[in-house]
């Protein structure tokens, strides 16, 4: 039994080793990244040593570093866990294995892996030119723009961490930029884009990753119908929703508008005519648009349909609730109005009520007997004191006698309506 087991050891041993010789002796071992090989500073990265089967040492190299193993958390046994990431792990790696039953003999040196970390300047911006729907074989253009002088961008494509689009970057506007061509559009070719930049000095360090644009490739299916549950023509303020179905079951509808990227999506439900369809609510209108939806599978998300033939929503008059809004004003204004004088009448009462308080007894009963309306027949007598208008000094009131001698008297009749003096002399 000891001797069988010993037998098929070497026998093991032998096929690997002749292997081997079959491939040349040392084949090159696979190193890649998970997942991408631009990772955010402070992130993780997984690093992934594979060359077949039977080999259970792995060794993790950087090339500042030549032949002066990386050491790393091991997750398992061919791969190598890097982070927090910082500045000092962006470089180039490679890997080597060895079997186990010839520990001092390894495998050459894998491919190179660049490790490049982002985060140490702006982020860019990226925009898709005509835009981001294109059909097979047309051409578009990722155009990656910053107002940070970058000599070198990076473009890079999710889920991939080889074959990364590098381009020098040329000056715009005091800063810089750089056009990523996509020439023709295949399927292998859509996908979720990002862009950064990096000065001649740091190499592996970039900048903060471009807001993602998503490249799809329309013209797979068959067009879906779009519609407007209100009509094409729409009055202000009303609510708009656009429903979008077809035939085909589609796992999702996507609305764009003319001139826009399209950012509304939603499942697709199927209804009771057999259609699958998607009712898009727009919210109230205030301007018009061009409108069309496109269908798609959750399996191929950057696969869309044919664009459904255009919508134009029309936005005119006034809301059908506008005579509502200004009868609720006009109330509100005159409500107001005649808050203000009725606080009026009150301030104006109060004062006068003050104003009364301070006056004297006698002058206020002078005033209520001068307040009645006086008769237009009435005539009233004025009695003039003859030495006033005679002497030349006034005499005191405490000296002057309390009855005047009737004959320094003198009347003077004044009617309230005709304007007559009637001058009556007493002797």
């Amino acid at each position: 039994m000891v001797l069988t087991v010993v037998s098929m050891a070497c026998v093991e041993f032998f096929l690997v080793q002749g292997a081997w010789t079959q491939k040349g002796g040392w084949d090159t071992p696979s190193l890649s990244a998970w997942p991408s090989a631009v990772v955010p500073r402070q992130g993780h990265v997984s690093l992934q040593c594979q060359y077949g089967g039977g080999f259970n040492n792995f060794t993790l190299y950087k090339e500042d570093r030549l032949h002066v193993p990386i050491l790393q958390r091991i997750v398992s046994r061919e791969n190598f866990l890097m982070g927090p990431v910082t500045a000092a792990h962006a470089g180039t790696y490679r890997c080597r294995c060895s079997h186990r039953h010839s520990p001092t003999s390894w495998t050459a040196l894998s491919n190179p892996l660049v490790i490049m970390v982002a985060g140490f300047h702006r982020k860019p911006s990226l925009q898709a030119l005509p835009g981001p729907l294109v059909k097979s074989g047309e051409t578009v253009i990722l155009q990656c723009w910053s107002d940070v002088v970058f000599e070198h961008f990076l473009l890079h494509r999710k889920g991939i961490t080889e074959d990364l689009l590098h381009l020098v970057g040329e000056p715009r506007d005091g800063g810089s930029q750089a056009n990523f061509s996509i020439d023709p559009m295949k399927p292998d070719l859509q996908g979720t884009y990002r862009c950064y930049g990096s000065v001649t000095q740091s190499l592996y360090e970039w900048s903060a990753p471009s807001d993602p644009v998503d490249i799809v490739m329309t013209g797979q299916h068959g067009k879906p119908s779009l519609s407007a549950q209100l009509g094409p023509t729409v009055r202000t303020g009303e609510n708009v929703t656009l429903s979008c179905s077809s035939w085909t079951s589609f796992d999702v509808y996507h609305l764009s508008r003319d001139g826009e990227a399209p950012e509304l999506r939603l499942p697709a439900v199927p209804s009771v005519s057999g259609t699958f369809q998607a009712h898009f609510p727009l919210g109230p209108a205030s301007h018009g648009g061009t409108y069309r939806c496109f269908g798609s599978f959750r399996g191929t998300p950057y696969h869309w349909s044919d664009p459904s033939d255009p919508l134009s929503v029309s936005v005119t008059g006034n809301p059908r609730h506008l005579h509502v809004l200004i009868g609720s004003s006009v109330v509100i204004i005159l409500f107001i109005i005649l808050l203000l004088f009725l606080l009026h009448r009150w301030w104006s009462t109060k004062n006068n009520a003050a104003v009364k308080d301070q006056e004297p007894e006698a002058d206020r009963r002078v005033n209520r007997e001068d307040s009645g309306e006086k008769d237009p027949q009435e005539v009233t007598y004025a009695q003039l004191d003859h030495d006033v208008f005679t002497q030349r000094k006034i005499t005191r009131p405490s000296q002057r006698p309390k009855r005047p001698p009737p004959e320094t008297s003198v009347y003077m009749e004044l009617p309230n309506v005709e304007p007559r003096l009637k001058v009556v002399s007493c002797p």
